[in-house]
C-alpha cells in the first residue's frame, strides 16, 4: 500500500495527547478528540472558538435534513437526506482586558490536549499571554454521560499567574449552525428562556420537522445575566480572578430529541434540566469513569512487546486498539432502535452521516462478543425499516425487501443510480447480520419474531433480482456491482452470487425450521407477509443452482469476463495519484483488473469455514496484488486472511495501517471525521486474524498466532452467557472461564471442553 504515517500524537498507552499546537492539523484534531454517547456527539472544537480553521461539529443522533432532487428515471431516489449539525452546546466567548481569547490570534504557550480513554475525558490547556503582559492559565474539560445519554458537562477553570482582575465569560447554547458542504443553517424559529443559573432553547428544521430541545445549568460563584438573539441563549458573568487562585465555572448540559414535538418535548427537557441541576459536575464525573472502568475490564485488549526493539511499534499498537474499542464504545451501545452506525459516527459530516451495509458485515462482530443487546438493537434497527426496504424493492421493480445503500432513517439516500441501484450487499449483510448473530447467541425468539420476517422479504427480493442463463442454465446476478466498486454493471459478480445463494438457504432453512418447531410462530409469518411453500421451493431451487464461476484449481472469477480484464501493476501508479477517486476520471477506473476493496476475499473471510484453507490461498494470492485499497475496510481483511495462511510479514504489514489509520492520518481525509467502521475491523483485525478466531461455525474456533514482536495478547470474549479470556503468548494459549457454564470450543482444529479450570495449550 502507497500509504505512509503522519505521525503527529504522542504514543501512550491510555491517552492521546498532542503537546503543542499545529493550526494546520486541527481538523485532524477535532476529529480525533470527538466525544459523543450514542445520543449527542461533538467534534473536538475549542469552547471559544475564534479564526483557527475549524469544522464546528455538534450533532445528534437521528437529526436530519431533507431535500428534493431531479428525478430522471424510475428508480432513483426524488430526495435525499443528511445528517446536519444541532445545537453548539460548547459556545463560549473569553475576553480579558478588551482582548478575545482566539488562538488563531493571541500569543499562547504550554498547549496540551489529552483525550483519556478511561475517563472518557478531554482536557486542553494553555497560558495566555495578553497583549497587556497578563498570564492567564486556561483549562478546559468536557465528557459526555454514557448512562444518561442526553447529558454533557463543560469546566473551565482560571487561573492567573501575574495578576489579579476582572475576566469577561459568556456561555452560550446556539441553533446558529451551518452545513459546510451545503453552505446553509437548517434550522428554524426558535423558543428560548433564561431563569437564574440556567438557559434553554429549542428549534426545528426547516423541512424535517425534527426538533431538538437544549439547555445548561451553570455552576459558577458570579452573578449570571442573559443575551438573547434570533439563534442563540447565553449566560453572561464577570469573574474576579486573584493572583495564583484558580476559579472554577461548570457548564452542566441536556440535549433532547426523541421525536416528541413541541410541548412534549419542552416538558420533556425541562424535566431534565431539573433533575441536571442537582447532579454535580463531579459526581458525574465519578459515574463516567466508572462506566469506562466496567467497560475496559470488559472488553480491553492487551498487547505486551517481545524485546525492547520493537516496544515502540507495539506500544503505536496498544494505543491504537485502545482508542478504535473507545471509539466504538462511544459510537454505539444500542440505546435506540432508532439508531444505526453512521460511517463516520457523530465525528464529521463527510457520507452524509450515513449508515452503510458495514454495520452488519463489519460492526456487528465488535457487539456479538462485547455487547450481545446492543448487536440485537443494531438489528432491530433494519427490523423497524422493513417497510422502507419494501418500498424500495418496489421502486426497482422487484419484490420483497432491497435495504438501502445509504440511509440515516431507513430511506435510500443515495443518489447515485450506480450504487444504490446496482448494489445488493445491504440485503444480503442484513441476512448474514441475522445468521451470525444467531450463531453466536443462540436467541431464538429474536429469529421468530422479527429475523423470520427479514429473511423472508430479502429472499423475494433476491430470487425476484436474479435471472437465469441461457447458456448454462445458473442463475445469477446481472448489472450489479459488488465490493470492488471499480467495476460495474458485471454479471455474475462473486461476492453478490454467493451472498444471495447463502441467503437463500438460510431464509429457507429458519422458516422449515420455524414450521417443524413453532409452528403458531410460522402461522404469524404466513399471515404477516402471504409467503406460501412454493416460495420456499424456490429460494431452494435458486440457491442451489447459483452460479460461482471458478477454475479447476479453485480460482474464483470475480464476475463474467474478470479474467480478460487488462492487468495494471499496482506498484507501476505513482503515489502523487492517490486516491485514485480524486485523480482519475470516473471512467478509467472500469478499464483496468484493479480493486477497489475485497470482494472473492470479502466472503471468504465472512463465510470462512465454508472453504478450504487451499481456496482461500489460491484466490489472496491472486486478488491481494490486484488491490489498490481505496476502502479503508480493505486492510482488515487481507490481514486476517494472511495471517490464517501464515503469511504473518503480510499479515503485521497490513495490520500496521489499520489500527491507526485515524491516528496516524494514513488516508490523509481524518479532518473529515473518523473511518468508524474501518476502526470496528481493527478489533477484528487482532481478535479474528492473530487469536484465529472464527464464529461461523456451531462451536468458537481458535488458532492464535502472534506477529513476531508481540509477546503476548490478551482480551476477553462474551459469548452466550460466559464471560472467557484468552492470553496468547508464543509458545501457549491461556483460556479462561470467568463466568458461565463450561463450552465446547476447537482450538487448532482440536475439540476441547472449557470449565472451572483454564486450559492451556501449546502452539
Amino acid at each position: 500500500m502507497a500509504k505512509v504515517a503522519d505521525k503527529y500524537f504522542v504514543s501512550d498507552p491510555w491517552k492521546v495527547i498532542e503537546k503543542g499546537f499545529d493550526p494546520a492539523y486541527s481538523r485532524v484534531s477535532e476529529s480525533i478528540f470527538a466525544l459523543s454517547n450514542e445520543n449527542i456527539g461533538v467534534r473536538g472544537n475549542f469552547d471559544e472558538g475564534g479564526s483557527v480553521d475549524s469544522l464546528r461539529g455538534s450533532y445528534v443522533n437521528g437529526v436530519y435534513e431533507i431535500t428534493q432532487l431531479n428525478k430522471s428515471y424510475r428508480g432513483i431516489i426524488d430526495k435525499t437526506h443528511f445528517m446536519i449539525p444541532a445545537v453548539d452546546w460548547l459556545n463560549t466567548t473569553i475576553s480579558l482586558d478588551g482582548e478575545v481569547l482566539d488562538l488563531g490570534k493571541v500569543k499562547f504557550s504550554d498547549f496540551s490536549r489529552e483525550l483519556d480513554l478511561r475517563a472518557g475525558t478531554l482536557t486542553r490547556s494553555f497560558i495566555w499571554h495578553t497583549a497587556g503582559g497578563k498570564n492567564l492559565k486556561l483549562t478546559f474539560i468536557r465528557f459526555m454521560d454514557m448512562t444518561n445519554n442526553e447529558r454533557a458537562y463543560q469546566r473551565f477553570i482560571f487561573r492567573p499567574l501575574n495578576f489579579s482582575g476582572e475576566l469577561e465569560l459568556t456561555m452560550a447554547l446556539s441553533f446558529d449552525m451551518v452545513h459546510e458542504g451545503r453552505d446553509a443553517c437548517f434550522w428554524g424559529d426558535t423558543v428560548r428562556s433564561v431563569q437564574g443559573n440556567s438557559m434553554s432553547i429549542m428549534s426545528r428544521t426547516k423541512v424535517s420537522g425534527k426538533e431538538v430541545f437544549a439547555g445548561a445549568y451553570v455552576d459558577a460563584q458570579a452573578v449570571l445575566s442573559e443575551v438573547l438573539s434570533d439563534r442563540l441563549v447565553s449566560l453572561y458573568t464577570k469573574l474576579k480572578l486573584t493572583k495564583d487562585t484558580p476559579v472554577t465555572v461548570d457548564k452542566k448540559v441536556v440535549v433532547v430529541f426523541d421525536d416528541s414535538n413541541g410541548d412534549a418535548l419542552l416538558k420533556k427537557g425541562s424535566k431534565l434540566m431539573s433533575e441536571t441541576e442537582n447532579v454535580s459536575f463531579d459526581t458525574a464525573l465519578a459515574a463516567a469513569k466508572a462506566y469506562w472502568e466496567a467497560h475496559w475490564a470488559l472488553s480491553d485488549v492487551v498487547i505486551e512487546s517481545a524485546d525492547s526493539d520493537n516496544d515502540e511499534a507495539v506500544a503505536d499498537e496498544q494505543q491504537g486498539i485502545r482508542f478504535c474499542i473507545f471509539q466504538m464504545a462511544q459510537t454505539y451501545n444500542g440505546g435506540s432502535v432508532l439508531h444505526n452506525i453512521g460511517a463516520k459516527g457523530l465525528t464529521g459530516e463527510a457520507y452524509n452521516g450515513h449508515a452503510f451495509w458495514d454495520s452488519e458485515a463489519c460492526c456487528l462482530p465488535f457487539y456479538l462478543f462485547t455487547n450481545p443487546g446492543a448487536a440485537k438493537t443494531l438489528l432491530m434497527f433494519r427490523y423497524n425499516t422493513l417497510p422502507q426496504a419494501l418500498e424500495r424493492a418496489k421502486m426497482l421493480d422487484c419484490t420483497g425487501a432491497c435495504y438501502p445503500l445509504a440511509t440515516l432513517n431507513g430511506d435510500e439516500a443515495c443518489d447515485l443510480w450506480q450504487h444504490a441501484s446496482l448494489q445488493l450487499q445491504p440485503s444480503t449483510a442484513v441476512s448474514y447480520g441475522i445468521w451470525h448473530y444467531e450463531k453466536v447467541t443462540r436467541d431464538e425468539d429474536f429469529l421468530w419474531q422479527y429475523g423470520a420476517e427479514m429473511l423472508t422479504q430479502i429472499a423475494r427480493f433476491l430470487v425476484s433480482r436474479v435471472n437465469i442463463s441461457t447458456l448454462t442454465g445458473k442463475y445469477g446476478y446481472y448489472g450489479v456491482m459488488g465490493p470492488d466498486e471499480f467495476h460495474m454493471m458485471v454479471n455474475n459478480n462473486a461476492y453478490t452470487n454467493y451472498m444471495g445463494k447463502r441467503s437463500l438457504e438460510y431464509a429457507a432453512e429458519v422458516v422449515n425450521r420455524m414450521k417443524s418447531i413453532s409452528h403458531e410462530c410460522y402461522e404469524t409469518l404466513v399471515a404477516k407477509t402471504g409467503l406460501i411453500c412454493d416460495e420456499i421451493l424456490h429460494w431452494e431451487k435458486v440457491a442451489e443452482n447459483m452460479a460461482l464461476p471458478m477454475t479447476e484449481d479453485g480460482l474464483i472469477e470475480q464476475f463474467d469476463g474478470y479474467f480478460d480484464f487488462p492487468y495494471l501493476d499496482i506498484n507501476s501508479i505513482p503515489v502523487s495519484e492517490f486516491p485514485l477517486y480524486g485523480h482519475w476520471s470516473y471512467d478509467r477506473l472500469y478499464r483496468t483488473s484493479l480493486i477497489k476493496q475485497p470482494d472473492v476475499l470479502m466472503f471468504l473471510y465472512l463465510y470462512n469455514s465454508s472453504f478450504s484453507e487451499e481456496i482461500k490461498r489460491i484466490n489472496y494470492d491472486y486478488y491481494e496484488p490486484r488491490t489498490i485499497h481505496e476502502s479503508s475496510l480493505s486492510p482488515a481483511v487481507h490481514s486476517i486472511l494472511a495471517a490464517e495462511l501464515g503469511k504473518m510479514d503480510e499479515a503485521t504489514k497490513f495490520f500496521g495501517f489499520v489500527t491507526r489509520l485515524d491516528l496516524d492520518n494514513y488516508n490523509r481525509n481524518t479532518r473529515e471525521g473518523l473511518h468508524t467502521t474501518s476502526i470496528a475491523m481493527a478489533w477484528i483485525n487482532i481478535i479474528y486474524g492473530f487469536a484465529g478466531l472464527r464464529s461461523d461455525d456451531d462451536v468458537l474456533h481458535f488458532a492464535p498466532r502472534l506477529p513476531p514482536r508481540w509477546k503476548t495478547l490478551t482480551f476477553s470474549l462474551v459469548w452466550m452467557g460466559r464471560n472467557v479470556r484468552v492470553k496468547i503468548g508464543t509458545n501457549e494459549t491461556v483460556f479462561t472461564l470467568l463466568r458461565g457454564e463450561p463450552m465446547d470450543m476447537l482450538v487448532y482444529g482440536k475439540k476441547v471442553t472449557l470449565g472451572n479450570d483454564a486450559f492451556v495449550i501449546s502452539r
